[in-house]
C-alpha cells in the first residue's frame, strides 16, 4: 500500500471520528446533526454539479438508501444524547460489517472463510470489552449501537449496487439530500427553528463538511490502493473515536474499553482483507 494511500485512509478515519465527536459534544445533538447535514449538502452541491453523472437506474437505490440514512442519523443523534460515544461508535462500526457478512452468507448464498470467522470473533470480543462485562444498565446503548449498525449494513448493501448507476459524489449528495431535509424539518417542527439556529456554529459547520470530507479522502485513497487495504486502515477510526471520547468528551475510557476498540478495529480490518 503506497504511503500516500495510507495517509489518506488514515486521514479519513480521523475525520470520520472527528465529526462524530463534534456532534456528540453538542448541547443539542439532534439539532446539531440536522444543521451538519444541511451544511454538508449545501457545501458539496457545487462539487456534485461539476461531477454530475446520474443515470435513471439509480433512483430506486437512492430512495432506499435515503430511508436507511434518515433512520441512521436519527438513531445516531439520539444515541449521542443519552449514551457514551466510546460505547456506541465501536459497537455500531463493528457490528455493521458482521451483519453485511451474515446477510451475504444467509440470504445471498455467499461463502465465508476462516479469516472472516476470526474477524467476527474479534469484533464480538471487542464489543464485550467496550460494553464492559459487568455493566447491566446500558442495554439501551447496545440497542442503539445495533440499530445504527443495521442501518449501516443496509445502506452499504444498497449502495454497492446503486453506485454503479452514478458518479460517487453526486450519488452521495443525492442520498443525503432527502435525509437532511426530512430530519431538519422534523427537528424544526419538534423543537422550533430557534433550536437549529442555536447550533449553527463552527463546530457543526466543521462536522457537516467532515461527513463529506471523510468520504472524499476515501475516494482519493481508493485511486491509489486496493479497496480492501483502504477499508482496513480506515477502521482505525474506531480506536481514534474512543481516544477522542476520552480526551474531548471526558468519557470513562479505561484499558478494557480501549483494548476492546482495538479488537473491533482489528476484526473489521480482517473482515475487509479476508
Amino acid at each position: 500500500m503506497p504511503a500516500s494511500a495510507f495517509g489518506l485512509a488514515l486521514g479519513a478515519a480521523f475525520v470520520h471520528a472527528l465529526w462524530n465527536v463534534l456532534l456528540a459534544r453538542a448541547r443539542d445533538t439532534e439539532a446539531a446533526t440536522a444543521v451538519a447535514l444541511l451544511v454538508a449538502v449545501l457545501v458539496f452541491a457545487p462539487v456534485a454539479a461539476l461531477t454530475w453523472d446520474v443515470r435513471p437506474g439509480v433512483w430506486p437505490f437512492l430512495l432506499a438508501t435515503a430511508g436507511f440514512e434518515l433512520v441512521y442519523f436519527a438513531l445516531l443523534a439520539a444515541a449521542y444524547r443519552r449514551s457514551e460515544l466510546s460505547v456506541v461508535y465501536p459497537l455500531a462500526r463493528g457490528a455493521a460489517p458482521v451483519l453485511v457478512l451474515v446477510i451475504g452468507v444467509v440470504a445471498l448464498g455467499k461463502s465465508s472463510s476462516w479469516g472472516q470467522a476470526t474477524g467476527v470473533a474479534l469484533v464480538g470480543t471487542g464489543i464485550l470489552l467496550v460494553r464492559g462485562l459487568r455493566r447491566g444498565s446500558d442495554v439501551g446503548d447496545v440497542a442503539f449501537g445495533l440499530g445504527i449498525a443495521g442501518c449501516i449494513a443496509a445502506y452499504t448493501l444498497i449502495d454497492k449496487h446503486g453506485i454503479t448507476h452514478a458518479a460517487p459524489i453526486p450519488y452521495l449528495e443525492l442520498s443525503m439530500l432527502l435525509p437532511a431535509l426530512a430530519y431538519a424539518g422534523g427537528i424544526a417542527k419538534l423543537k422550533g427553528r430557534a433550536a437549529l439556529r442555536a447550533e449553527l456554529g463552527p463546530a457543526t459547520i466543521a462536522a457537516g463538511i467532515a461527513t463529506f470530507g471523510a468520504y472524499a479522502l476515501v475516494l482519493t485513497a481508493l485511486a491509489r490502493a486496493s479497496a480492501a487495504s483502504v477499508a482496513a486502515v480506515r477502521e482505525t477510526s474506531v480506536v481514534i473515536a474512543v481516544l477522542l471520547a476520552g480526551a474531548v468528551l471526558r468519557e470513562r475510557v479505561g484499558p478494557g474499553r480501549l483494548a476492546g476498540a482495538a479488537l473491533v478495529a482489528g476484526g473489521v480490518a480482517l473482515l475487509s482483507l479476508a
